[in-house]
């Protein structure tokens, strides 16, 4: 099997896994309805582990775009197969939820909540604010990248790696999923998001557009400083880019904060999915 085929398998079956315990939560007439957010934390950390069993030994198991750019800044993946990757990403991301729109056919009719729908595809904010919105996004993908590669570095018996990292998206997801439902993965959100919007899911409402770039922007630049970090810090490996990507980094959080949504007292969320 070819890396990129590989991806692309990895990437559809980890948001059908994923994106399948949100809708068992959140779906009305599901026997899994309202079973809670450890219950999905669970379900994303086998979803990660078992996609990372079925394909790792072609493509890495990378499975999301932060996490390539991650180790291609940290030194470990070439750069001329980041594009690739992505685009294989991306589309598996689109066919994994697919896969849980027709598994879930006759529940999106029963359930009459627009945004509970758009949630088993795709992340909101518990309380939108643009600036805390990026930088949990980013600060939970700087540590999974940072998390992985520590990980690597660690010798197991053969064959737990995945199980090992399947836990360290547990842990993200019940200690910094909370706010923004932990994306983490520009594939993982973006993806199905193009699915919400194309499928012809009963009642479905918005797609979120407005709210769309942030688990891609918060993922790419927590994913791509957690690589740069891991490089300098732990391998001892200095590169200028660590600087010129934090200066973005500074530069967005700053846009964000002046220029981002804040609170205010009509603000809430329906989604429960990770």
């Amino acid at each position: 099997m070819s890396p990129v085929l590989a991806e692309f398998l990895g990437t559809a079956l980890l948001v059908a896994l994923g994106n399948g315990v949100g809708a068992g939560v959140t779906l009305s007439r599901s026997y899994a309805k309202d079973a809670g957010w450890i219950v999905i934390t669970f379900a994303w950390g086998f979803a990660v582990a078992l996609s990372v069993y079925a394909v790792g030994q072609f493509s890495g198991a990378h499975l999301n775009p932060a996490v390539t750019l991650g180790l291609a800044f940290d030194g470990s993946f070439a750069w001329s197969d980041v594009p690739g990757y992505i685009i294989a990403q991306l589309l598996g991301g689109i066919v994994g939820a697919s896969i849980v729109f027709v598994h879930y056919l006759p529940h999106w009719a029963e359930t009459k909540d627009p945004a509970a729908k758009l949630g088993v595809f795709a992340t909101s904010p518990a309380i939108p604010h643009t600036f805390s919105n990026v930088m949990s996004e980013l600060i939970a993908t700087f540590l999974l990248v940072v998390g992985i590669l520590s990980i690597g570095a660690n010798t197991f018996s053969d064959g737990l790696n995945p199980l090992i990292v399947g836990f360290l998206i547990v842990s993200l997801g019940m200690s910094f999923g909370g706010t923004t439902g932990y994306a983490m993965n520009p594939a993982r959100d973006l993806g199905p998001r193009i699915a919400h919007f194309l499928l012809p899911i009963a009642g479905k409402g918005s797609s979120n557009w407005g709210y769309s770039w942030i688990p891609v922007i918060g993922p790419i630049l927590g994913g791509s400083l957690g690589g740069l970090f891991y490089r300098s810090v732990f391998s001892g490996k200095d590169t200028p880019a660590f600087v010129v990507v934090g200066l973005v980094t500074i530069v967005i959080l700053g846009l964000c904060y002046r220029f981002g949504v804040r609170p205010n007292k009509s603000t809430s969320v329906k989604s429960k999915s990770a």
